[in-house]
């Protein structure tokens, strides 16, 4: 090993700054979901939930995301990259995913967490959906889910919130 070499994140550390945007999510009136995307250990983008100030029911922390990696990146191919969210994907995000080339999805709390919450959410796993579809997308689950899940409960206690 070279002592000089950089020391590369951890799926922790990636999924840390993810709760950080699902905290600003909060902090904002947005619903409590945050994600970053990153390829060769570099943050490429970080996002939140914006469908409220947005106005657009599809601004998920995941696509909003994918929005700001493309103008970053000026590409809309995302191979080699890792997307972090801290909630299961929604079947609208995980296509976007999937059409994105992203090599894997990174992500804490489960799509049912996020219904138990109160979330009107389609309970249809990304595990499901990509061996149904054949996606190449590598899915990793439960990156710090205890304390993504505990959002959820962060969320309902903030006043002014609300549910779609």
């Amino acid at each position: 090993m070279n002592p000089t070499a950089p020391l590369l994140h951890s799926h922790d550390h990636w999924m840390g700054l993810a709760i950080e945007q699902a905290r600003l999510a909060i902090a904002a009136r947005q619903s409590p979901f945050g994600s970053v995307i990153v390829k060769d250990n570099t943050l490429i983008a970080a996002a939140h939930n914006r469908v409220w100030d947005t106005c657009d029911p599809t601004a998920h922390a995941e696509v909003t995301t994918i929005r700001a990696g493309s103008e970053a990146l000026r590409t809309i191919d995302f191979s080699g990259c890792t997307l972090y969210s801290t909630c299961e994907p929604c079947p609208m995000c995980a296509t976007a995913i999937h059409w994105s080339k992203f090599d894997a999805i990174v992500y804490g709390a489960t799509i049912a967490d996020a219904a138990a919450a109160g979330f009107s959410e389609l309970t249809v796993s990304i595990d499901d959906l990509y061996r149904t579809g054949k996606s190449p997308v590598r899915i990793i689950s439960g990156i710090r889910r205890p304390e993504c899940a505990e959002l959820f409960q962060l969320w309902l206690r903030t006043p002014g919130t609300r549910k779609y």
